[in-house]
Formats: structure tokens, sequence, C-alpha cells
């Protein structure tokens, strides 16, 4: 009987966990564009013109409460390159440029202001990503070589979120919305000299074997970052994926029954 218990308590405390990291970090996309739900029934395929050409607005949001700091500029140059090539596998969306922002006060206020935008680099579409995250740090005692080994340490969970919007900004309506989370974990030693297992970051929980090493003591918190948004930016392409798909499929099925 007490088996019982504790396995379900562990399963409580594991949809607990599922439920409270569905919510961390909060949306931020509102912070600087207002959806308009109505207009999201102006789907893709009601545009004759495929594939779109858009533009990227990549904007890397901190001012959240307890925010966490976000990739450098050379991490965020990085996912932005990577998002032009993955959004244009599983949209009909071809991303012509990154469009810079300055800071992330730059486009506070309404859609007018991506409009605006838009309109200065000639384009009629633009792909909005808002990239924030959340870290916690406590500490943990590590064991050397998975062993019985041990040192004091800290363990820092970053839970990441990418916000994705495709805007038509000429009719000023709301063409796809999805947004993606991703979680990974830093483990270090109080004291580093121990490369050989630490600093690790892992892909928690989903796949807690699969480890990745970073390049230095001093950068693994960013290095923590950029796999936590990378799963961010794999689960947001398999949304955009089904999202089309689906679009697609039920287009097809009014046909035939039309």
């Amino acid at each position: 009987m007490r088996h019982v218990i504790r396995a379900v308590g562990l399963f409580s405390a594991a949809v607990v966990m599922a439920a409270c990291a569905s919510q961390v970090p909060p949306s931020r996309l509102g912070d600087y564009l207002a959806l308009d739900k109505q207009s999201e029934t102006e789907s893709l395929l009601a545009i004759d013109q495929r594939p779109l050409v858009a533009g990227l607005v990549l904007i890397s949001d901190t001012a959240a409460a307890k925010a966490a700091p976000n990739l450098p500029a050379e991490g965020m140059a990085r996912l932005g390159e990577d998002l032009v090539q993955d959004i244009g596998h599983v949209l009909p969306v071809v991303i012509k440029e990154v469009i810079p922002v300055e800071g992330v006060n730059s486009l506070e206020g309404n859609r007018v202001r991506f409009s605006e935008l838009a309109k200065q680099h000639g384009l009629d579409y633009l792909v909005v990503v808002v990239a924030s995250s959340t870290e916690q740090e406590y500490p943990v005692t590590l064991f050397l070589g998975w062993t019985t080994h041990s040192q004091p340490g800290y363990r820092r969970d970053n839970w990441s979120l990418l916000e994705f919007v495709l805007l038509d900004v000429k009719r000023g309506q709301t063409l796809l919305h999805a947004e993606a989370r991703g979680w990974a974990t830093l483990d270090r030693p109080t004291a580093p000299g121990i490369n050989q297992w630490y600093p690790v970051v892992y892909l928690r929980p989903q796949d807690p074997e699969r480890r990745f090493w970073p390049p230095t003591y001093e950068g693994a918190p960013n290095t923590l970052r950029v796999v936590s948004f990378n799963q961010a930016a794999k689960r947001l392409m398999v949304k955009l994926e089904n999202e089309w798909r689906g679009m697609l499929e039920e287009s097809a099925a009014a046909r035939r029954n039309s």
C-alpha cells in the first residue's frame, strides 16, 4: 500500500511541476502587441500570394519580474538565423531579412508601430518573435564520475519561451499565433577544475541522459540558455507545422463536403 501511495505522490508532484513550468516564464507578447482574436480567422489560406515574403523581428525581452538574462548578442543573432531557415521549412513564408530593434522599449505601443517598421523595409508581412526566460539556482551535491565521491555545487534551471506571431501589417490582421517553451539545467561545482564532468547542461526532464559540456566554466550559463532556447525553437517549429497542416486538411475537407 505504501508503494502505491508513494507512486501516486510522485505522479502528482510531476503533474504539479509540469503545470507550473507551463506558466514559466510568463507571456511577454502582450507588452508589444495586442492580438486581435477575430482577425485570426483570416488564415494563411486566405492570402492569394504564397509564399509570403516577410521580415523577422526578434525581440529579446528581459523586462519581466525575475527575468533571466537572455542570450548575448551573438547567440541571439544565431537564433535569428536558425528561425529564418526553420520557418521557411514549415510554413509558406520566406524571411527576407531580420529587422533589428534597439532595446526592449523600441516597439512599445500597438500594431501601428509594427506597420511603420514594415513600411520602412518595404514589407507587407512581419514575423514577430519575443524571446524571454526565467532562471532559478540552488545548492546541490554533485557526484564526480557519477559515483559516491561528492562535491558541493549549484544547479541552475532555465525555462525559456518563444512567442510567435505572423502579421499582415497592411490589413492589420494576425495570420498565425503560437508559442513554445524549453527547459534545461546546468550543474556546476562550487570550485572549477573538474571539467571532466562539470559544468554540464542537461535536457530536463525530457531527456536527462543527454548532456552538453560548455566550452568554459564562466560561459556555462550562456550555454544553458542556448540549449534551452534551442529546445523551445524546435517545439515551436513542430507547432507551426501542425497548424499549417491542419489548415490545409480543413480546407480540403471543406472542399470535399461542398
